[in-house]
């Protein structure tokens, strides 16, 4: 069975597509093209250059994540920073280019200065992942052939046209990260990490001032994103209709927390394995319009050549 696969963003709940592409894989599930924002552009990236999901997680699994956001010299104006994970993507994709994936891969973005949606299909892909992931306001936005370019769930958090544009007549399954809107998530949970996150990458002078009130201010950020992009996934789902939905339960977890990679890969796993009768219930609805239409195709032009 074929399918494309649109994954949505999430900070540290990225790790969840891991799990995802590994139990599609064993189910025999081909995968001819991804498309990918935020987090999901980073774990698309690392799929289509050829990484295996156990190579990625032997790879990241043992990350600092106390420096995986830290700030480096040259970023923008930003609370976090790509530090740790420029140096990853470094190791793993270095100067790699589209054009020398193993499969078609797409990534958003938005423009900060049109407000519109991009598209990244060509250049070089960590310069693309980076932008897809480029949170406005905490993680620094990213110049690119003169666009300045942010994460591309602002605009576009499911890219579900993308990778449907790779091939209409397969299923399209969208990997998705947020609860629905409406589903309870106390906005306090892993408080306590976001705060701890954030202090370390913050100015001292910052730190010593009102340490609790900025803590606060950030998971009320945060919290606030969350739900404005549950809204907004909603809208894109209705809108895209894609074949299948995979929703690992991950509401919990903020998006950058620190978190057991191990334990967010898995219940990525859980969530695939529980779709997959949906999806191949999917996969076969295709083929039968598939033949439909082709069926009515030959009437047509037989139809036309008797007239």
């Amino acid at each position: 069975m074929n399918i494309t696969l649109a994954l949505s963003g999430g900070g540290v709940k990225g790790f969840a597509h891991i799990g995802v592409i590994r139990v599609l894989e064993k189910a025999g599930i081909q995968i001819r093209g991804l498309s990918g924002t935020s987090a999901g552009g980073l774990v698309s990236a690392l799929y289509a250059a050829g990484y295996s999901p156990d190579e990625m997680e032997n790879r990241l699994r043992d990350i600092d994540q106390g420096n995986f956001f830290a700030h480096m010299h040259g970023d923008g104006p930003a609370l976090l920073g790509f530090a740790g994970v420029e140096a990853i993507l470094g190791e793993l994709l270095g100067e790699r280019s589209f054009d020398e994936l193993r499969l078609p891969l797409a990534l958003t973005a938005t423009d900060l200065n049109t407000g519109l949606p991009v598209v990244i299909k060509q250049g070089r892909l960590m310069d693309g992942v980076l932008a897809t992931s480029a949170a406005p306001g905490i993680f620094p936005a990213r110049h690119i052939s003169g666009h300045v370019l942010v994460d591309g769930g602002v605009m576009n958090p499911i890219p579900v046209a993308e990778a449907r544009a790779f091939n209409p007549d397969i299923p399209v399954v969208a990997v998705v990260l947020s609860p629905p809107l409406g589903w309870q998530v106390d906005a306090g949970i892993n408080s306590t990490t976001n705060a701890t996150l954030l202090m370390t990458n913050l100015p001292l002078v910052y730190r010593l001032a009102g340490r609790l009130r900025l803590a606060q201010a950030f998971n009320i950020f945060i919290h606030s994103m969350d739900l404005s992009g549950q809204m907004l996934m909603d809208k894109q789902l209705q809108l895209e209709r894609p074949d299948v939905i995979i929703r690992p339960k991950l509401g919990q977890i903020g998006i950058v927390d620190r978190v057991d990679i191990r334990q967010v890969i898995m219940t990525g796993e859980l969530a695939a394995q529980e779709a997959l009768p949906a999806l191949r219930k999917a996969g076969e609805l295709r083929r039968r319009f598939s033949r439909k239409m082709s069926q009515l195709l030959t009437f047509g032009r037989r139809a036309k050549h008797g007239a």
